[in-house]
C-alpha cells in the first residue's frame, strides 16, 4: 500500500470515528439547529451598522436621517439573537445528549441551563456616579453570547452526562401509582437525579472558585478558548488546512471542523459587534 493510500485510510478512519463521537454529534446538530438565529443576528448587526447607524451608514446623509430613529428595531434583534446564543446552544446540546442517551423529553437541556447558570457569578460590581455599587442576582452579557461558549458546552455535556447515568439508578427514581398521568410520573422520576446533578455542578463552580480565587468561566476564557480564538481568527485558521485537507481526500471538510470551527468564528463575530459600539460611543 502506498504511502498516499496509508495517508487516506488513516484521515478516513479519523473522522469515522471523531463524527460517532457523542459530544461531536450534539455539538453539531445544536449549531445547525442555531444557524437561523446566527444568520438573523448577522444581518441585524450589518444593517445596524451599514443602514441605521447615523456616523457611518446610509442615515449618516441627510436626506436619509430618518433611518437611525429605526435603530433600536436592529438593536433589540441583536441582543435578543447574539446575546443570547450561548444560552440556546446550552440548550439544545443539553437535548441532543439527552436524545443520544434515550431521554426524548427536553429537560435534559432546561438541566443544562441550570447547572450553567449556577456557576456562573451572579453578583457584579459597577461603577455609578464615581462610586462602586455592588449589584446581586443578575447574569452579565459575557455568560450569555459567544464569549462563554466553551463553558456553556462543557457544563452541558458535563450535566447531562451525570443526569443521564443517576437516570439509569433505578433506586434513584420515585415511583408513582399506575393511575398518575405519564408526565407527571416522569417528572418525579427525574426529581433525585437533578437534584444531585445540580448540586454537584454547582459544588462543582464553588470549590474551583474557593482554591484558584477566579471563576471557571476566566479559566476556560482565559487558558482555552481565547488562545484558539486567536488562532483560528487568524488568516491561517479562516483558510483552515485541516478543513481542506479532508476534502482532498473526498470527506467534507467543514462538517468535520465545524464543532471546533464554529463556537470560535462566533466569539469573533461578538467582539466586532462591541468593536462597533465602543467606537460609535467614542464618536459620540
Amino acid at each position: 500500500m502506498s504511502l498516499q493510500d496509508r495517508l487516506i485510510d488513516s484521515l478516513g478512519s479519523f473522522a469515522t470515528r471523531f463524527n460517532s463521537y457523542r459530544y461531536i454529534m450534539a455539538i453539531k446538530a445544536s449549531f445547525i439547529t442555531l444557524m437561523p438565529v446566527i444568520i438573523v443576528g448577522a444581518f441585524s448587526v450589518l444593517i445596524s451598522n451599514m443602514v441605521l447607524d447615523s456616523k457611518n451608514g446610509l442615515a449618516s446623509f441627510a436626506a436619509l436621517g430618518f433611518l437611525a430613529d429605526l435603530k433600536p428595531i436592529t438593536s433589540s434583534i441583536n441582543y435578543a439573537t447574539l446575546s443570547f446564543l450561548n444560552i440556546g446552544a446550552v440548550f439544545l446540546i443539553g437535548i441532543e445528549l439527552g436524545r443520544i442517551n434515550g431521554i426524548k423529553t427536553l429537560f435534559p437541556g432546561l438541566l443544562a441551563i441550570i447547572c450553567f447558570v449556577s456557576v456562573t457569578p451572579t453578583t457584579l460590581q459597577m461603577m455609578v456616579d464615581g462610586q462602586m455599587h455592588l449589584v446581586t442576582d443578575v447574569l452579565a452579557k459575557q455568560f450569555s453570547d459567544t464569549k462563554s461558549l466553551f463553558l456553556g458546552m462543557f457544563i452541558a455535556i458535563l450535566s447531562v452526562g451525570i443526569y443521564c447515568r443517576l437516570e439509569q439508578v433505578e433506586r434513584l427514581k420515585i415511583k408513582m401509582p399506575d393511575t398518575v398521568p405519564p408526565n407527571v410520573a416522569a417528572s418525579f422520576s427525574a426529581l433525585i437525579p437533578s437534584i444531585i446533578t445540580v448540586t454537584l455542578v454547582a459544588s462543582f463552580g464553588f470549590i474551583f472558585h474557593r482554591i484558584t480565587c477566579i471563576y471557571l468561566y476566566d479559566a476556560v476564557y482565559q487558558v482555552v478558548q481565547q488562545p484558539l480564538e486567536s488562532v483560528v481568527q487568524s488568516l491561517w485558521g479562516i483558510l483552515m488546512f485541516v478543513a481542506q485537507l479532508f476534502w482532498v481526500i473526498g470527506i467534507h471538510g467543514n462538517q468535520m471542523v465545524k464543532p471546533i470551527r464554529e463556537p470560535l468564528l462566533l466569539g469573533g463575530l461578538c467582539s466586532i459587534r462591541s468593536w462597533r459600539s465602543r467606537s460609535s460611543s467614542r464618536r459620540w
